[in-house]
């Protein structure tokens, strides 16, 4: 026994004599010089907003130097009003390729949803409710794309492809094919007016990521889309009503579309049957270059707004020091196709 407390006494007494060699993680990452900075770099670099804003900046002064009238106000003007339409439809699009969807059909909604507007004002309706069918009409073709591929299991793809066809077709329908002009003086104010200095569509747009925003990243709704996202399963397992979640998020980008048709046929003055041709893509291609994950579950809103921007500034670009349109087409594509690539990069 006396031997056994005397061993004891030994190593306790060597322990107290050794130095401490094991390692201490966090002081010496407090007391490193630049530690918190290198930490600080590492987890801004692995923000979704990152490659988007270095991006958008790159390209900013690119054009800077590529011309000299870039950043002149009427230009900068300009691109913020090209940007709006684009910018309000890719919200909806956003919420849908967060859940790992896709809407196709956001383009011939807003064709319908601008004529129908349009043609009912002309037709003596009173302006306000004529714009209040449009934007039902598109909130009506939201809910049924979401119905579709919710509750009926239905592929998002060939849902919204579905829906596009029929859009567009009601839209020539209604129309014959040709634009409906003589719009009341008031409506060009959603267009081209302004309100304290800014510009009514900028402000539209600023108001509807505003609210968009909200709803992503504050409230319940917007955690249970980016679940959805991650793990559909696993979130239905918990008990999140999906189908209701992704019913929601479609009706909000058939929303989003007719308040870009309002916007768009009060800058035009006139309902275009053949306008949002191609206007998918382009709302695509701002929630990818905004660095949303085409898989879903990643992404933010602020980068889709910065992806918006940066297709909008690259339009405005190219066309300023005299692109031929087609190389445009390419050189867009190249950029849509690195932007998917960095985004599975960094999910894996």
């Amino acid at each position: 026994m006396q031997r056994l407390v005397h061993r004891l006494q030994l190593v306790e007494q060597h322990s107290m004599n050794t130095p401490n060699t094991s390692p201490k993680t966090s002081t010496v990452a407090s007391d490193t010089p630049g530690a918190p900075f290198r930490l600080n770099w590492a987890s801004i670099k692995r923000s979704t907003l990152f490659y988007p804003f270095i991006g958008l900046l790159v390209v900013c002064i690119v054009m800077v130097f590529a011309s000299d009238s870039f950043l002149s106000a009427a230009n900068l003007e300009n691109v913020l009003r090209q940007v709006s339409i684009n910018a309000i439809i890719a919200v909806g699009m956003t919420a849908v390729i967060l859940t790992g969807g896709i809407d196709l059909s956001v383009g011939s909604v807003m064709a319908l949803s601008g004529t129908l507007a349009a043609g009912l004002m002309i037709a003596g309706l009173n302006g306000v409710a004529a714009i209040a069918i449009g934007i039902a009409v598109g909130l009506g073709f939201g809910f049924a794309n979401g119905f579709f591929v919710a509750f009926a299991g239905m592929p998002p793809i060939i849902v919204t492809l579905a829906t596009r066809g029929i859009a567009r077709g009601l839209a020539l329908i209604y129309t014959g094919g040709y634009p409906i002009d003589g719009l009341p003086d008031w409506v060009s104010f959603f267009g081209s007016g302004k309100v304290l200095g800014i510009q009514a569509p900028v402000l539209i747009m600023l108001v509807i990521y505003a609210i968009a925003w909200l709803l992503l990243e504050r409230m319940p709704l917007g955690r249970y889309v980016y679940a959805i996202g991650g793990n559909e399963q696993a979130t239905r397992l918990s008990g999140v009503r999906v189908a209701r979640v992704k019913l929601i998020v479609y009706t909000l980008a058939g929303l989003t579309s007719s308040f870009a048709a309002i916007v768009l046929t009060s800058r035009l003055m006139s309902g275009q049957p053949n306008a949002g041709v191609g206007f998918e893509l382009d709302a695509i291609a701002a929630v990818v270059m905004g660095g949303t994950s085409i898989s879903g579950g990643r992404g933010s809103i602020v980068g889709t707004l910065i992806g918006a921007l940066l297709l909008g500034v690259l339009n405005n670009g190219l066309n300023m020091v005299g692109v031929n349109p087609y190389v445009q087409n390419v050189i867009k594509g190249g950029i849509i196709l690195l932007a998917i690539y960095i985004s599975r990069e960094r999910k894996k």
